[in-house]
């Protein structure tokens, strides 16, 4: 029975003694990234990747989503770190954060912006192309109504065409809902392009053939430095109206222009207690938003692979990201980029 008893203990020993707790280990567990589409929060996210990894030593993957569910999954710990957050948008992250589940870290890139945007020669003509004037008096959200056949919708002739973010983006819903709230949702046909590279493809596409379009979009962002754009005005922002745009089962939407941009490094609460480190190097992220743009207009015409295109700005930006990091981990990023 000693035998038997010594047998069994020392089994359950090697197998790590069921009933404690297996904790990973943090140096060899990756830290999960959200896996972003857009071209800046995909370029971001890959900088910060390099950054963690070869100065830092933890390794990292990405997990795919849309906007929602990586929130979601932020707060449940499923994944670690979205590389741009625009915090506050969705109720998903508003009632995480508020319940210490999730945390934005920094302001990562200052004079971010979205809203609704037409060519501007839709609205001044462009005379070495022979474009007239289309809608002159084209100002704001509430001018719409009088240029539906401006933006005349290919398939519904009777109404005109909105082209709204991509499917699964928090922004999708508020757009949806703002088309209500303008009272232009009979008006205009909510169109979904699906992806940002097709929403891309479809507004580049029609400004290349000087054709009009309606279309939501962001910066940073290539296409917004790329072609002469205007925003459409909107409402002063009000936070109460703000509250029936983000909610979409609010039957009664009022309009409003969108929150003030807050562009942050999301992360969980678990990492945050986990990798002060890492927390003190996320908070001091800055992208300057004109140095952005521009890199990722190069990422775009060159078809740059986002890893490719941080490890570029990292080699070419030193001055930028190095007041970011530790000195320790400067040094070791600079001796990995040499390496590669």
């Amino acid at each position: 029975m000693n035998n038997l008893k010594k047998w069994l203990g020392g089994s359950l020993l090697a197998l790590g003694i069921l009933s404690q707790p297996v904790l990973a280990d943090t140096k060899t567990a990756p830290i999960h990234f959200g896996d972003i589409t857009w071209e800046s929060g995909s370029l971001i996210t890959e900088v910060l990747r390099i950054l963690t990894e070869k100065g830092y030593g933890f390794p990292t993957d990405t997990l795919p989503g849309s906007t929602v569910s990586l929130e979601a999954a932020l707060a449940k710990n499923d994944i670690q770190v979205i590389g741009e957050e625009w915090a506050g948008r969705s109720p998903v992250w508003i009632k995480a954060q508020a319940e210490g589940k999730v945390y934005g870290l920094g302001d990562t890139v200052k004079g971010a912006s979205e809203g609704w945007w037409v060519p501007e020669f839709v609205i001044k003509g462009d005379p070495e192309k022979g474009i007239k004037p289309l809608a002159p008096d084209l100002q704001s959200v509430n001018d719409l109504a009088r240029y539906k056949d401006v933006f005349r919708d290919q398939e519904d002739p009777s109404r005109g065409r909105f082209l709204n973010s991509p499917s699964g983006w928090t922004s999708e819903i508020v757009n949806s809902q703002k088309l209500k709230a303008y009272g232009l949702d009979k008006d205009f046909v909510n169109f979904r392009t699906g992806s940002a590279a097709a929403l891309d493809a479809e507004i580049s596409s029609s400004i290349r053939r000087g054709k009009p379009v309606l279309f939501y979009y962001w910066s940073p962002t290539p296409l917004i430095g790329r072609y002469k754009l205007i925003k459409l005005q909107e409402p002063p922002f009000d936070a109460e109206a703000w509250k029936t745009l983000a909610d979409v089962n609010n039957p009664n939407p009022k309009g409003t222009r969108s929150l003030p941009a807050h562009l942050a490094i999301g992360v969980s609460g678990p990492f945050k207690a986990q990798y002060p480190q890492l927390v003190e190097f996320y908070e001091k992220v800055d992208f300057p938003i004109d140095l952005l743009n521009q890199t990722l207009a190069q990422m775009s015409e060159k078809r740059i692979e986002p890893r490719k295109a941080a490890e570029a700005f990292l080699r070419e930006q030193p001055q930028i990201w190095r007041s970011w990091v530790s000195a320790d981990a400067a040094q070791k990023v600079d001796a990995a980029l040499k390496a590669n």
